[in-house]
């Protein structure tokens, strides 16, 4: 699979100077995990789960979180999984593929073998499981069903841990659960994929819920515990992982008390101008989106947990490598600046430092392999019109 395979070869073509690169849920972990994108979350009690799977695919989603936790009712359970386990033996004798990564977030530990026995060869659709509210305490044995799974189905399994507890919340206890946190993950390193936020959860422990107008990072608590678990868990000195992006909760049409966050220019200034893309995100609520992904990404975070398909293709578009980054990521790179020093970027707009720039510049080229980068002349605008109109 590759991101925007979805699309014609003369638009890519058009659109990007390095394309994309392919992958599949063998890849090294390394780029798996900075591949997931906007990972898009379904119900496994959908009738309808493995066309949808399919037609995901279709449409360029690469991750998908198959869930038996909070997206079903407590007395649910039973039946999500026997549907699951139906869906995806189904979906193993299909020949409809590539298929995206697929992932099941379960909401017991016991699950995870269960659910790897039931499937038999159909596991291997499987590139891991979601792991919900996970603690010191409650991860440990997560991770061991996922190993003694891993070793019965003879396939790799990856873990992505949920951060979400009320103990993550709470000033008092976040940093003894960080730091405990951290230590377990580096038991089971090899295993761990990603780590995710639920940012819905740590909401709730206050009673709080942020509307379509405002991001994450303007409700405090939430921005508080973000760069928290970014500081311990997201290092780039070789002990962090790649840390996911909040849940973007909003998807229908409703009225707005503030003015959009998109300004006309980017989608105006285009060829041909985008302005009927610019009016679409805006009334599907995708323009708070937009701004949380960049601020995401300026807080070291990389991908976004998706509840809905029209969320896909403005997280991708945003994380395609501009021209801008590409050159000031080459520069920084090259083989004579490793002793140091500063220079002036090609868009002389900036100051390039070798050393401290080095970690950022590396995160740029494993972003560039997968997402690809983009041409010169092509904006996030002409991005989001291909994936959302292509």
């Amino acid at each position: 699979m590759r991101h925007f395979g979805h699309l014609g070869k003369e638009i890519r073509r058009r659109l990007f100077l390095t394309e994309p690169g392919s992958f599949d849920r063998n890849s090294a972990a390394d780029t798996l995990s900075t591949a997931l994108g906007a990972t898009l979350y379904s119900p496994a009690t959908r009738p309808t789960l493995a066309d949808d799977i399919r037609r995901q695919a279709a449409r360029g989603v690469v991750s998908m979180v198959l869930c038996l936790e909070d997206a079903i009712r407590d007395e649910e359970v039973e039946a999500a999984e026997h549907n699951l386990v139906e869906q995806l033996r189904g979906l193993s004798d299909s020949a409809a593929l590539p298929l995206p990564l697929l992932f099941v977030r379960v909401r017991a530990p016991r699950q995870i073998a269960d659910l790897v026995r039931r499937l038999g060869p159909a596991a291997g659709l499987l590139s891991g499981f979601v792991l919900p509210k996970f603690t010191e305490d409650s991860g440990g044995e997560y991770l061991e069903e996922l190993t003694a799974a891993e070793a019965a189905c003879g396939r790799r399994l990856f873990a992505m841990p949920v951060l979400e507890s009320p103990e993550l919340a709470h000033l008092e206890t976040r940093r003894e659960q960080l730091f405990g946190t951290a230590a377990l993950l580096a038991k089971y390193r090899e295993r761990i994929l990603a780590v995710r936020l639920g940012v819905t959860d740590l909401c709730a422990a206050y009673g709080l819920r942020r509307s379509a107008d405002l991001t994450a990072y303007d409700v405090a608590l939430v921005a508080a515990v973000i760069g928290d678990v970014v500081n311990v868990l997201g290092r780039a000195d070789g002990t962090g992982y790649t840390v996911t992006g909040p849940v973007w909760e909003y998807f229908p049409v409703q009225e707005r008390m503030f003015k959009p966050q998109l300004r006309r220019t980017p989608f105006s200034s285009a060829s041909p101008p985008r302005d009927e893309v610019r009016r679409r995100l805006i009334e599907h609520d995708l323009d708070g989106l937009i701004r949380e992904v960049e601020l995401d990404r300026a807080n070291g975070l990389l991908g976004k947990t998706c509840i809905h398909p029209s969320h896909v293709p403005a997280v991708h578009a945003l994380s395609v490598v501009t021209h801008e980054e590409f050159c000031d990521a080459g520069d920084i790179l090259r083989p004579e600046r490793a002793g140091g020093g500063v220079l002036r970027s090609a868009y002389t707009n900036k100051m390039n430092e070798a050393k401290p720039h080095r970690a950022w510049a590396e995160r740029v080229m494993r972003r560039a392999e997968v997402f690809g980068v983009a041409r010169e002349d092509v904006t996030f605008a002409d991005l989001l019109s291909a994936g959302v109109c292509g």
